[in-house]
């Protein structure tokens, strides 16, 4: 299996692993998305791209005022999951999906830093469908960027002390009109 490491220092690690799946993104496409909205300033937004979140029973998860509550696994996802931990040997009770349906659906710089998280968190983000632009920004330099085209059918491994020192980000692609699908999955304390 083709390997690139990414980043592998003090700071955290990224390992990509194109071609980690076979294409799932019709199948994907049932799964229970929704539009979740967040609350800026007072002002509510809806998010851009629809979410779903499936675990382990009574493991929920909150970010930016959003609390999800555990929808049972699918056949598919325990698949892809256990594929993930025999590869990794990390153990996941959970998956956060994001469905970006075209390249104006984004997700903004943020870090999973969560305290459910745990202090050095592993999580592995499964891609299906259209190619997007991921990319990192350091928290502390404004200079240091790592950028990469995450391919349909990859996986991409983020660990160590990553998200205390880097943010990431899916910008806007104007040009994509396809869709992108996600599946982040996470061992949630």
């Amino acid at each position: 299996m083709k390997r690139e490491n990414i980043l592998d220092c003090e700071k955290g690690r990224i390992v990509y692993y194109p071609d980690f799946f076979a294409d799932a993104y019709e199948e994907l496409l049932d799964l229970n998305w929704q539009q979740d909205e967040i609350t800026i300033f007072g002002k509510t937004h809806s998010l851009p791209r629809l979410n779903c979140w499936y675990a382990d029973e009574g493991i929920e998860y909150s970010y930016s005022g959003i609390r999800n509550r555990p929808t049972p696994w699918t056949e598919q996802l325990l698949d892809m999951k256990d594929r993930i931990e025999k590869g990794t040997g990390q153990n996941f009770n959970s998956v956060l999906g994001n469905f970006y349906r075209d390249g104006m659906d984004y997700q903004g710089a943020h870090a999973d830093d969560e305290k459910e998280l745990g202090p050095e968190p592993l999580i592995a983000s499964a891609s299906f469908g259209a190619e997007r632009k991921f990319r990192f920004k350091s928290k502390t330099d404004k200079t240091e960027k790592i950028e990469l085209v995450l391919e349909g059918r990859s996986l991409l491994i983020m660990s160590g002390e990553l998200q205390k020192h880097y943010k990431h980000e899916l910008p806007k692609m104007k040009r994509v009109t396809s869709g992108r699908i996600n599946l982040t999955f996470r061992m949630i304390k």
